[in-house]
């Protein structure tokens, strides 16, 4: 089975309308395993993704939607798809203007029993622009439902730790209420947090949206984000009767993510709740319920608001992100919850492999301008000298990255970054040096055009009638040719490869010090030239 198979997009008419099939598909990412009961990483799959042409060098955005199973996660979920769908293409303000289009993507179903297995997310990126004009890839993610009969508190906390931690906008998805325990559950990331905290002086969670489903209480707090918010308050209210680690935990969450807020939801009606035959349509659905819908997706989702995926107050793009995701999941794929300490080092590992990735690309790219593929041959002192110079801009590169761990944690990647500089530096002397037209041709031509050069230099003295002078130039001559020749025989044999490399290396040193005085050369008959003229002007005048 293809790694980067996934789930087609599709709805409850699927089998029928097969028009409505798509390349189009959530991809399994994260996914346990049921017979080991461990975790497993499509990485094939999410590089699929997150290098697509959408996303790789891009900024991106990452929603995730976690909580409870069978509470409507993946059937929200695709209506934040429909949203960016007609965004893309400039049609937001029109995105539920279909009634009767059934609700297509993750895959969802009405019933009791889970659907969602894992970690998702959605194969296209979505490219929205900014109001500053840059491009931003947006991702969706869905996860499996928390606390159900089938998974441990373990799985549950791995899967909604991975999503907090990779995305820039956590849905926490809950039904009716938001409950004291929903907050505890979060706790084990504040933990975290407060480390990273100490690192960065940043909060190293982004958007933290409470979504209220089904809420019952309109007279107390008003459907939206501003009974959200009346909610939200109250919960979060640290009061002189709390326990101590209530009051510590109310503090940790506000510290840790740079924004919480909450919306209340009213329920969708009753087609949707009790009609297992349900297509998702909104013809279908309350009007309460889905005047809120319009309001609470784009206010969501709104390009003027919407939080770029940050870590350790650095933008990420696609491709850094699989770096990201990979350490992460390495930490918490093991039986027991990791503590903070264990998330903090894969941060630091991440970010210190990402600012080595920066440094050796700055480095490349201008390498590649001086001497790159096309580049014509250019004089070994001279690439010598710009191998130095854009080293020590790569390394500023480096060091100038915000990375988590200190000077300790990043010497290892220091040493790194310099042997991979060294050995790409090593690459660009040998196609450097395959351009020049006398290093292709190799030695034995250099020492053949010397020896004809001589010959002919000979003839010319022995016209003048210096005869013993051309006889010791026609020697020489003669000499190369033998030389030549002894090369030849060693080359084919191989044998004597010290003797063969001492001919190379003096064919180079013959061939460097002849185009030398021809400069020098050059250079003077210039200078003489200008200063004649120069000295006729004068007199001119």
């Amino acid at each position: 089975m293809d790694k980067r198979e996934g789930v087609k997009l599709q709805d409850a008419d699927s089998t029928s309308e097969s028009s409505l099939i798509e390349t189009e598909c959530a991809i399994q990412i994260i996914n346990l395993n049921d017979e080991t009961k461990e975790f497993e990483l499509n990485e094939e799959g999410l590089e699929s993704i997150l290098n697509h042409e959408k996303a790789k060098d891009k900024p991106v955005v990452v929603v995730s939607i976690a909580g409870d199973f069978r509470k409507g996660k993946s059937f929200m979920l695709n209506f934040f798809l429909r949203y960016l769908k007609a965004a893309e293409q400039g049609k937001q303000d029109d995105w539920l203007s279909d009634k009767d289009e059934p609700l297509k993507g993750f895959s969802w179903r009405c019933g009791m029993k889970r659907d969602t297995s894992g970690i998702l997310m959605w194969s296209e990126p979505f490219n929205l622009t900014l109001s500053n004009g840059k491009e931003i890839a947006v991702l969706l993610m869905d996860t499996q439902g928390c606390f159900d009969s089938e998974h441990t508190f373990k799985d549950t906390a791995t899967v909604f730790a991975l999503s907090t931690m990779l995305s820039s906008i956590q849905v926490y998805n809950l039904m009716h209420n938001l409950q004291e325990d929903n907050l505890q559950f979060l706790q084990v990331y504040t933990e975290y947090g407060k480390l990273a905290l100490e690192n960065t002086k940043r909060s190293p969670f982004q958007k933290l949206i409470f979504l209220i489903r089904d809420w019952s209480f309109p007279y107390d707090c008003p459907y939206g984000f501003s009974g959200g918010k009346k909610l939200l308050d109250e919960r979060l209210e640290e009061r002189a009767e709390q326990a101590p680690q209530l009051k510590t935990l109310r503090k940790n969450l506000k510290e840790c993510f740079q924004e919480i807020s909450c919306c209340l939801m009213p329920h969708p009606g009753t087609k949707v709740a009790i009609n297992p035959n349900f297509k998702g349509r909104i013809s279908e659905m309350e009007e309460d319920f889905v005047q809120h819908l319009e309001q609470f997706i784009p206010s969501l989702l709104d390009v003027k608001k919407i939080p770029i995926k940050e870590i350790a107050g650095l933008q990420v793009t696609g491709n850094e992100l699989i770096q990201y995701f990979k350490v992460y999941f390495n930490t918490f794929k093991d039986n027991e919850i990791p503590e903070p300490k264990s998330i903090m080092e894969a941060t630091s590992e991440a970010n210190n492999h990402i600012a080595v990735q920066s440094a050796k690309n700055l480095y490349i790219k201008e390498m590649e301008e001086i001497c790159g593929g096309k580049k014509p041959f250019i004089s070994p002192s001279f690439l010598e000298k710009k191998h130095n110079e854009i080293k020590k801009r790569a390394m500023t590169c480096f060091f100038e990255t915000k990375k988590f761990g200190g000077e300790e944690f990043s010497r290892s990647f220091i040493e790194k970054l310099e042997t991979d500089l060294k050995d790409q530096f090593e690459r660009y002397k040998e196609t450097n040096q395959a351009k020049n037209v006398f290093a292709m041709l190799g030695a034995p031509m250099i020492f053949l055009i010397y020896a004809v050069v001589l010959i002919v230099l000979s003839k010319i003295v022995d016209i003048i009638g210096i005869a013993f002078l051309s006889s010791i130039i026609f020697t020489f001559a003669t000499m190369n040719l033998v030389v030549i020749f002894i090369y030849f025989i060693l080359k084919v044999q191989g044998t004597f490869p010290e003797f063969v490399q001492g001919i190379d290396d003096v064919a180079e040193t013959a061939r460097s010090f002849t185009i030398q005085v021809v400069m020098n050369l050059a250079r003077n008959h210039l200078e003489n030239n200008g200063y004649q003229r120069l000295q006729e002007n004068h007199q001119i005048n």
